[in-house]
């Protein structure tokens, strides 16, 4: 049952208003780029069209149907797709795929920093087609640039109510974008219906050698435009379902190509006009449309331009959560709006996106030359996918022969479509790649400092140290620190505690409980799950538990603990813990102290000078990145925190001092 329903029309919708919102809008500039590429529609000849149509037709075919939509979907991870899904199903095949992994998943946060920043001012810009829009905002670009951060604003303060919510409203209004694209496409294609040999794609490689293609092969920067949002596709699964995606790319990538041919047939049947000749800034996917319909276009296509920003803002909260899953970047408090673990919302991205994209449009002031920058980053992204995709064919699914084709034939299409968006780099480009050296950067840091604390990090059987913990609960000359004493341990194994937490207890500043708890939060795929294990290893005042909770449930760590206590007090598993005085009269269950653990460097004779500098730039991540206080709802009165050296114990290859007698 649960299965049937992913094929409502109203999850489809959803769909069509998350996933599609980019490369549903690449209508709107990928002809009028190529048109100004070849010096306007006055140099251009119904050859030209008729070939950049058909690369442009055979690129969403291949790289967006082929090989992401059949072949790339299919690769997913317990139903998330994304470069960093993949990457975990083939993690195993090699150590050196971490890094077109950390490659690809930076360009595509970084292209999540510049396509709303884009998009959107793109939208606003084309409000001065209408002339009431365009006497309004002025001959300047502050207006723009006011109106382009509230519309940035609003749309990441809306991505806290969910996925789920945003596709509702959103879908409606794709669908209508589609329809629109369709129609007006088919008009003009039934004017001029040898458009459609277009279809050919001897015509598509006969562009890239022509005389009249004066780009060469740089055109395929322009063409590239047509399927930016292919990657976004792909991460985007986890939120809207494959059957859903499946079920309505027929339909949208119908109403594209219908729109393309659409604008061709109106190029071509005005490649002469002296009017359209003196027109700066020439767009055929407005000026094809009848005067009174223009208005609507422009407003349409501003909704649907704001709405494109969504598949990847929503793909880089599944690209993060993969991330710090893979120890790629620091933990941040994951919240799940709805019922369906996919589509979550990470404050910390919210943020940092929100912040980028501000930037980014204050920095280039227009989007002309956003453009300039848009699409580099992709080609990257997705020439690395398709080296993962790859190993995942032969090595997973054991597909040696469509695994080699795979890397022949998208690897050599997505290197000409890098080398020729290359060109963009001094033009806005290096801001692309300064924001994905910049996340790249952060992650290696990350992945080679937990490297480091695993080299010396070391799980001990908890139960060889009961004896150890005993004796100090019952030593009296110590003063007690709290009645239960808690800690926070990553180890999944109830007999495994991590070494620190016990060298906290009996080596830094002996601390003595009533009872100890060793607590470890799992966090389930089902949203409402709610149950705890607890071992108890034969005594009264030793408690590893191991809660289970469901995505969507609360992770207050002290809410949960206190009602485990009453419920071991009823069957006298823990004894009564009396506390005389509290505002709610005397109780059973006593003061409570949360003790969080961070690494620190302390000895460093194991560590290289550049080692050190690696873990102290992750620690400083760490803090910047949030604190365990707030994700698990602790009382801030009740919490220490205390630095643990990475290297507890000093070096082992430390020298031995003499003494001299």
């Amino acid at each position: 049952m649960k299965k049937k329903s992913k094929f409502k029309f109203g999850l489809v919708l959803i769909a069509i208003g998350i996933v599609y919102g980019d490369i549903g809008t690449s209508p709107m500039y990928v002809m009028k780029s190529m048109l100004e590429g070849n010096g306007g529609i006055g140099q251009i000849n119904e050859e030209f069209i008729v070939g950049a149509l058909s690369l442009v037709i055979w690129t969403i075919t291949l790289l967006t149907t082929i090989k992401y939509v059949l072949i790339a979907m299919k690769a997913d991870n317990h139903g998330e797709g994304g470069i960093f899904s993949l990457y975990s199903l083939v993690k195993k095949c090699g150590k050196w795929l971490i890094l077109p992994a950390m490659l690809g998943g930076a360009a595509l946060l970084a292209d999540g920093v510049l396509t709303p920043a884009v998009t959107v001012t793109t939208a606003v810009e084309g409000l001065r087609s209408m002339a009431v829009m365009d006497r309004f905002l002025g001959s300047g670009q502050l207006k723009v640039i006011i109106i382009t951060l509230v519309i940035i604003g609003v749309l990441f303060a809306l991505q806290r109510a969910g996925t789920s919510k945003i596709g509702r409203a959103f879908g409606p209004v794709m669908l209508i974008w589609f329809l629109f694209l369709g129609v007006f496409g088919v008009w003009h294609i039934l004017e001029m219906p040898s458009i459609l040999k277009a279809f050919n794609p001897v015509y598509a490689a006969k562009i890239l050698f022509s005389d009249y293609n004066k780009q060469g092969f740089m055109i395929l920067g322009s063409v590239f435009l047509a399927t930016t949002g292919a990657e976004a596709l792909y991460s985007d699964m986890g939120h809207v379902g494959k059957e859903n995606i499946y079920f309505s790319w027929p339909f949208v990538k119908a109403c594209l190509i219908l729109n393309y041919l659409g604008q061709g047939a109106w190029i071509i049947a005005n490649q002469g006009n002296p009017e359209l000749m003196s027109i700066m800034d020439l767009n055929p996917f407005f000026l094809m449309l009848p005067v009174p319909v223009r208005p609507f276009a422009v407003i349409l296509g501003a909704a649907a331009a704001v709405i494109a920003s969504q598949a990847l803002i929503t793909g880089s909260y599944t690209l993060v959560s993969e991330a710090i899953h893979l120890d790629l970047l620091p933990h941040l408090e994951i919240a799940y709006p709805s019922e369906t673990k996919g589509q979550m919302f990470i404050k910390t991205v919210n943020n940092i996106l929100w912040i980028g994209c501000s930037l980014v449009v204050l920095y280039f002031r227009s989007g002309a030359k956003m453009e300039a920058a848009y699409g580099l980053a992709i080609t990257l992204t997705m020439l690395m996918t398709t080296l993962l995709l790859t190993v995942y064919l032969m090595k997973i699914r054991n597909q040696k022969v469509i695994s080699i084709a795979v890397l022949i034939i998208f690897g050599a299409i997505e290197a000409v479509f890098f080398i020729s968006s290359l060109g963009k780099f001094t033009h806005g480009g290096y801001v692309t790649v300064i924001l994905t050296l910049l996340i790249l950067f952060v992650m290696v840091i990350w992945y080679r400092g937990t490297q480091l604390e695993n080299k010396y990090s070391t799980l001990l059987n908890l139960k060889d140290y009961v004896s150890n913990l005993g004796k100090l609960h019952e030593d009296n000359e110590v003063p007690m620190l709290a009645n239960n004493l808690v800690y926070l341990d990553k180890a999944m194994e109830t007999s495994q505690i991590d070494r620190d937490i016990l060298y906290s207890i009996l080596d830094k500043d002996s601390k003595r409980a009533q009872a100890y708890w060793f607590v470890s939060v799992n966090v389930l795929n089902e949203p409402d799950t709610m149950t705890y294990e607890v071992d108890t290893y034969g005594t009264d005042y030793i408690f590893r538990v191991k809660l289970n909770l469901g995505f969507h449930c609360s992770t207050k760590v002290n809410q949960y603990l206190r009602q485990i206590v009453q419920d071991l007090q009823e069957s006298n598993e823990l004894p009564a813990q009396d506390k005389k005085y509290s505002i709610y009269g005397p109780t059973t269950v006593g003061t409570f102290k949360f003790c969080i653990i961070h690494k620190s460097i302390g000895s460093k004779e194991d560590l290289s000078k550049l080692d050190e500098v690696i873990m102290r730039t992750k620690y400083a991540i760490r803090r910047a990145a949030g604190s365990k206080i707030q994700w698990y709802g602790l009382d801030t009165s009740s919490v220490i925190i205390e630095k643990v050296p990475l290297i507890v114990g000093g070096s082992k290859n430390a020298k031995r001092i003499e003494r001299v007698k």
